[in-house]
């Protein structure tokens, strides 16, 4: 069995803007951003904001017992997947989750664990390390706690491909889905860059911004990052309509490419490819777009390049798309973003609500689309894209349609 439909049928969401997906499509609707001082926690660090998670404490979680085992991106990816299990009515134990496939992506992975490892071996002068740090700190280590806590018997692994990683977890899904080789899969990102070390080399690029992130405006001055996970459970169209299950959005395509050129600079044919790769996957040609979910980190070269790729993939038209960066709000969440950013996606169809790029003032003269600034606005999207372009030339976009049983 080859080509099935495949559906989005539950959602989780933690990151700077809230605890679960309420908060989080709340957070967005209303346009408030989550960026905001950091605690001083960091000597020598130039970055000073981020959108980390709010009032997070993961003892009222994990028992202690688990906490060894999991590193803070871990434990972000299980909260969300859980969230989107309930969220998809489905049963631990019950066959449709335990013969699910688990694919979570990471930009960077267990940092936290790396750094409590290096400062008590180089720092603090101990001869040993923790017993469990390598199944707590590996690449894979928050795909393994997902599939160990939601009961996921079937693939599973981690995927890093940088800012990329949630889409290309995503994508790897519904092809597996396609494929006929599953019927039901957990995917999503998780990241928790928010220590010194990963400061200090994000401080060492001077992309990051001291002001706020203002995707596409003229006084725009870089990223912010953030934290967090989004996950998702995906399904046949036969499976989710076998069970009557509720369907956010059609997960209708995927284009993927890569730069093979500059490890940070974008590339225009490598985004435009992408993008039009994107729509052939999907059936769907330019003007059936409503909506684009933009990377726009809020950079002065990425945001002028996704620009100048929307208008040469859709011509005219182009000036007719609604445009907005959610990474104003929550943040540059890393592989988290792209996860967080087709929730948002999806979501945006099922409420017909796009969300605005928020914290905008004036748009470059080089960003001429609708940016839908700082208001959210009511409106029907037959289908929608997700952008995410990441360092190393790593390019994927999803394409979502919306259904109706």
């Amino acid at each position: 069995m080859t080509n099935r439909r495949v559906m989005i049928t539950g959602l989780g969401a933690i990151s700077g803007l809230g605890l679960d997906l309420t908060g989080f499509w709340d957070a967005l609707k209303s346009g408030r951003s989550a960026i905001k001082p950091l605690d001083p926690l960091f000597d020598g660090v130039k970055i000073s904001l981020g959108a980390t998670v709010p009032n997070f404490d993961p003892e009222s979680y994990f028992s202690s017992s688990e906490l060894t085992l999991l590193d803070r991106y871990s434990q972000l990816a299980v909260i969300a997947a859980q969230e989107a299990v309930n969220d998809a009515g489905l049963i631990y134990g019950e066959n449709t989750l335990v013969d699910a496939a688990t694919i979570i992506g990471s930009g960077c992975g267990a940092k936290h664990t790396d750094e409590a490892t290096y400062e008590q071996l180089y720092k603090q002068k101990r001869t040993r390390a923790h017993p469990l740090t390598i199944p707590k700190g590996m690449p894979s280590a928050a795909a393994s706690m997902v599939s160990l806590h939601l009961g996921t018997r079937g693939p599973a692994f981690g995927l890093a491909s940088a800012c990329a990683s949630g889409s290309h977890a995503i994508i790897q899904g519904m092809t597996m889905i396609q494929s006929g080789m599953i019927d039901v899969a957990l995917v999503g990102a998780s990241d928790a860059p928010f220590t010194y070390g990963l400061l200090k080399s994000w401080d060492a690029l001077r992309v990051a911004s001291d002001d706020t992130c203002r995707p596409f405006c003229e006084n725009r001055s870089g990223l912010v990052l953030g934290e967090g996970a989004g996950m998702l459970v995906l399904e046949s169209e036969e499976h989710a309509r076998d069970r009557s299950a509720k369907i956010y959005a059609e997960l209708a395509g995927g284009g993927m490419t890569s730069d093979a050129g500059h490890i940070t600079r974008p590339n225009i044919l490598g985004i435009t490819n992408a993008m039009e790769k994107a729509l052939h996957h999907a059936n769907l040609y330019p003007d059936d777009i409503d909506y684009i979910n933009a990377h726009g980190t809020g950079t002065i070269i990425n945001d002028a390049t996704e620009t100048e790729a929307i208008n040469r993939v859709f011509g005219t038209y182009a000036k007719d798309l609604a445009v907005s960066s959610t990474k104003s709000m929550h943040g540059h969440a890393l592989g988290a973003s792209s996860a967080l950013e087709l929730i948002a996606t999806a979501l945006a169809i099922h409420h017909k609500t796009i969300p605005p790029t928020a914290n905008f003032t004036v748009a470059d003269e080089v960003c001429d689309l609708d940016y839908v600034p700082n208001g959210s606005r009511q409106q029907e999207i037959r289908a929608a894209m997700s952008n995410s372009f990441a360092f190393g030339g790593l390019n994927a976009v999803i394409a979502l349609k919306q259904y109706a049983w």
